[in-house]
């Protein structure tokens, strides 16, 4: 089995165990995307050990799509939500309330929308110098925590440079009993903090970076069990393929990088991985 053109070849495959469900992409963005090529990745990814993932979308465009997309792809499940950096925009028209409703609909309506995500707090790419984008994004964020609690969905959360603020409003508003950090970028500190309350870290390729010590000693102060792994595609792509489009059939990597700093072989890995995505987000 070749990767699409355009993308990186296959890593060996994943080694799995007697369970043998292989391991889920946790977060994947294949909205963008023709169906011809969404069909060749998915095959890919099954080849590489990664038979089904979650697929998020976060814009109008997107959230439509991924209702589309599961039920034509029984590899994917799916997750919607207004992303953080998009809720002042929405905001300043007067056009949030719509988009939540829009997000609850979808997660009541098709039962393979099981999260609502990614939702959360981004001070990044949004100035939080502006008062009322600030306040969006807050009021959005624990609006989503509102609506995956009602609904019983897991929530997958994008925290950029956000980490007390994020957990502050988790506290506050009480967390869904799936709670999961979306491509996890604190440290050991911030580690800690979701292993007291139960709330799983979403591992992406940056864990396979380098310089990125605090995310590998994040990733070692948890137990296992609350680890999940990801692409975040398009983007995040892991060494040696860093800079290129990530993919699915890439995540043997980072489940390679992330069972060396737990000090699991990858096939026991897999096993606790795939176990915790049926936890998280039922059977396929």
């Amino acid at each position: 089995m070749a990767a699409p053109e355009g993308y990186p070849s296959l890593p060996e495959p994943l080694a799995l165990g007697a369970r043998g469900l292989g391991v889920v992409d946790d977060h994947t963005h294949l909205d963008h995307l023709d169906d011809d090529v969404v069909d060749a990745l998915l095959a890919a990814a099954a080849a590489a050990g990664v038979p089904r993932a979650v697929q998020i979308g976060c814009d109008a465009a997107a959230r439509a799509w991924t209702d589309r997309a599961v039920r034509r792809w029984p590899q994917l499940l799916g997750g919607v939500a207004v992303h953080p950096n998009e809720a002042p925009e929405l905001a300043r028209r007067g056009e949030l309330d719509a988009a939540l409703a829009e997000v609850e609909r979808l997660v009541t309506t098709n039962d393979r929308i099981r999260v609502v995500g990614e939702t959360g707090l981004d001070s990044f790419r949004t100035d939080w110098g502006d008062a009322a984008a600030r306040r969006a994004q807050l009021d959005s964020f624990a609006a989503h925590v509102d609506i995956a609690k009602r609904t019983g969905s897991t929530l997958q959360i994008h925290d950029r440079d956000a980490h007390d603020d994020v957990v502050e409003v988790l506290l506050a508003e009480g967390a869904p009993e799936r709670t999961v950090f979306h491509c996890f970028s604190g440290g050991p500190e911030l580690a800690r903090t979701c292993a007291e309350h139960g709330w799983y870290l979403s591992v992406a390729g940056t864990v396979t970076f380098k310089s990125n010590h605090a995310l590998r000693e994040a990733v070692a102060t948890v137990p296992v069990e609350l680890l999940q792994v990801e692409t975040d595609a398009p983007y995040l792509t892991p060494v040696p393929f860093r800079g290129r489009t990530n993919a699915s059939h890439l995540i043997p990597l980072t489940v390679r990088a992330v069972a060396e700093v737990v000090r699991h072989d990858e096939t026991h890995l897999a096993e606790i991985l795939s176990r915790s995505s049926d936890l998280l987000y039922g059977e396929w």
